[in-house]
């Protein structure tokens, strides 16, 4: 598989462990400094987001990938995932976004992990 398709492989995988809840593979595709700026500027560490998804602050319900650019500068990349997303966060109701991530990324021992996330619309 091309770096590329591999890069977006990951941001599809955190999707997923975001949707089932599925705590080892967002521990997979996270790197330890990983660090996820949401809308409202709040940082979360990968424990604090991951224990987020797990008690329900943050609910994920699907996402449809529409465009996942990359750029990668040797071990590290920028994936830009612009996903619409049904999500239900911090006790609001269920809604619709078009979900953008800017997700920083970088290859250790031969694979990609998510090092940061900035959280906007678009």
């Amino acid at each position: 598989m091309e770096e590329k398709e591999l890069i977006r492989s990951v941001y599809k995988q955190m999707y997923d462990g975001m949707i089932s809840k599925d705590a080892a593979v967002l521990r997979e595709v996270l790197d330890d400094s990983f660090v996820l700026v949401h809308m409202t500027g709040m940082r979360q560490s990968k424990e604090e987001f991951i224990k987020a998804v797990l008690n329900g602050t943050l609910n994920y319900f699907s996402a449809e990938h529409e465009h996942l650019p990359v750029e990668i500068n040797g071990d590290t990349a920028v994936l830009t995932g612009q996903s619409y997303v049904a999500a239900a966060v911090f006790g609001g109701g269920r809604n619709n976004w078009h979900l953008q991530q800017k997700c920083s990324m970088k290859k250790t021992d031969g694979k990609w992990k998510i090092t940061r996330s900035i959280a906007s619309t678009y």
